[in-house]
């Protein structure tokens, strides 16, 4: 079968690649694995998303993860990684927790 009838390959709704159940599960480990690590409750939200680099110099993918905590502040860190590269051990350790929230009314364009 060639790669043009190969439709696990096609591109998803909003432009992507559909990725497979490895990519899902990867996805669902980094975000338990978050979870855990900093103590994060049932209810607060965790997104985990893979990029592709843009600029000149950085590592082809890269893993965002944002979390936010109970009381609406937002933390994100990124591995330098695909999804289904990143260990347990690439997730920041607790007692970062704090540097990881940006700044009330600070906008970054990397992250």
């Amino acid at each position: 079968m060639s790669l043009w009838a190969d439709a696990s390959r096609a591109p998803a709704a909003f432009g992507g690649l559909r990725k497979g159940a490895g990519h899902l599960e990867a996805v669902e480990r980094i975000k338990d694995a978050t979870r855990e690590r900093f103590s994060l409750g049932p209810d607060d939200t965790i997104l985990v998303a893979e990029s592709q680099a843009t600029l000149p110099g950085f590592p082809p993918q890269e893993t965002k993860v944002v979390f936010w905590t109970g009381d609406g502040t937002r933390h994100h860190f990124k591995v330098f990684k695909a999804v289904e590269d990143v260990a347990d051990a690439d997730v920041p350790p607790a007692w970062m927790r704090e540097s990881l929230s940006g700044a009330e009314g600070v906008e970054c364009s990397c992250c």
